[in-house]
């Protein structure tokens, strides 16, 4: 860890503290070339694992990237779809893994987007579980009725 003031390649940790409800470590550090003191926080790396084994750190801006194609036209705000980004990723980090399969993400999708825009969780659901027919529409609708879920993003 580099001390952000004289850039010494070294430091010494005088205070460790769970923080975020054990997502993260927050660490008080002290750099002995310059005496200075700083905070830094570890956070678990989550690394996404694509269908192809390939891997690449979560990234929320993708997860809200895809999701705001499905809610184009929506009375969706960008306040809205930041909120469920960070839905998406606290799921995700709930799981315990730091290696999340690229499909786990998809699922953590659905519901906070279910319950923000049932229309947009159609378009999302659609593209997502490969929907080959109306039938597939008819389907998840009735589910989406089944559930109580009438009101806005509905119609």
């Amino acid at each position: 860890m580099h001390c952000p003031y004289c850039r010494n390649g070294d430091s010494r940790v005088l205070d460790s503290r769970v923080a975020e409800d054990g997502a993260s470590i927050r660490r008080r550090r002290q750099c002995p070339a310059c005496g200075r003191r700083f905070t830094t926080i570890e956070q678990m790396q989550l690394t996404i694992v694509k269908k192809s084994g390939v891997l690449e750190p979560f990234n929320r801006d993708k997860v809200i990237s895809g999701v705001r194609k499905a809610c184009t036209g929506r009375p969706v705000t960008e306040d809205q779809l930041a909120r469920l980004g960070q839905q998406v990723e606290e799921s995700l980090r709930a799981s315990g893994s730091a290696e999340v399969p690229s499909e786990q993400v998809g699922v953590a999708i659905l519901e906070p987007l279910r319950r923000l825009d049932a229309v947009a969780y159609l378009r999302f659901a659609s593209v997502y579980r490969h929907f080959q027919c109306m039938d597939d529409f008819l389907a998840e609708i009735a589910v989406l009725q089944g559930a109580g879920h009438e009101g806005p993003g509905t119609g």
